[in-house]
């Protein structure tokens, strides 16, 4: 239930056409809109504070990332220094290949030293 009458249009008043209606709404909402805007005073001085607040939380966010950053780096180096200290010392993963077991001789200019 809207509170209109039924067979009107919501903002005609009855016996006047859409256009006075409107009108008169708009005044309306005018008048209030001014009442609202006089009364609504801002704190003077407000604006450098509320930066200085902004720039101290945009310092600590930094400050916190950069921290962050520094931890996961340290914590990537020290799972990686451990995982290369328990390695098998006698277990080749990247040269596997023995001094000696070479089948065939290499071709000239490619292949060590003889």
């Amino acid at each position: 239930m809207s509170g209109v009458p039924p067979g009107q249009a919501p903002g005609k008043t009855p016996g006047t056409g859409s256009a006075a209606g409107s009108g008169v709404a708009e005044e309306q909402l005018r008048d209030v809109f001014d009442a609202l805007a006089t009364s609504v005073h801002g704190a003077p001085n407000r604006y450098p504070a509320a930066l200085a607040d902004w720039r101290r939380r945009e310092r600590r966010r930094r400050i916190v990332v950069a921290i962050l950053a520094a931890v996961i780096f340290a914590l990537a180096d020290i799972i990686g220094l451990w995982a290369l200290g328990r390695a098998d010392v006698n277990t080749h993963i990247i040269f596997n290949d023995r001094p000696g077991s070479s089948i065939e001789a290499p071709r000239s200019g490619i292949g060590p030293p003889p």
